[in-house]
């Protein structure tokens, strides 16, 4: 029996126990519940985003990744494209960013998602909590209608993985 092809896969980043940098996971878990009914729409939260997750990236359509930004304004929401980095920038194998990610997933599968987002949440505190910021809770729901309307998008394209030729 052949698996559910992945139109959407969601790959949510942050630690639940350092108060807005568990947003990715908190926003991780409200789209599992509201995507619930799609099967093509697959969701992981993690505390990093690690190489392994390049097999999953290479069977999805398309990816969004979601997580917090230090560098940010508290609750300022970000979305825009990803692109595969540059080789030269070489691999980070404590944490992978979404642009290494999908170069490794073209690197290692010679395909990559036809569409990839990163939604960012602006982190008020990082320190240890499991609440978060005033300017993180009002962008909540926010980035949840922005999340909604982005899947509903994928899912409504007709959009497929780009697969590219290995080098020889």
């Amino acid at each position: 029996m052949a698996a559910t092809p992945v139109r959407c896969l969601v790959l949510a980043c942050g630690n639940t126990l350092r108060s807005d940098d568990g947003v990715g996971p908190w926003l991780a878990d409200w789209v599992e519940a509201r995507f619930a009914a799609e099967p093509t729409v697959r969701v992981i939260a993690r505390q990093q985003w690690t190489p392994d997750l390049a097999e999953d990236i290479a069977q999805a359509a398309s990816v969004l990744f979601i997580d917090c930004a230090v560098d940010a304004s508290p609750g300022a929401l970000r979305f825009h494209p990803v692109h595969p980095a540059r080789p030269e920038s070489g691999l980070a194998t404590h944490h992978t960013g979404a642009s290494e990610l999908l170069a490794l997933t073209r690197e290692l599968y010679g395909s990559q998602p036809a569409d990839a987002q990163l939604l960012t949440i602006g982190a008020g505190s990082i320190q240890m909590g499991e609440s978060f910021s005033a300017g993180v809770q009002s962008a909540l729901p926010d980035a949840c209608r922005m999340l909604e309307r982005e899947i509903v998008r994928i899912l409504a394209s007709g959009s497929a993985r780009k697969d590219i030729p290995l080098p020889s």
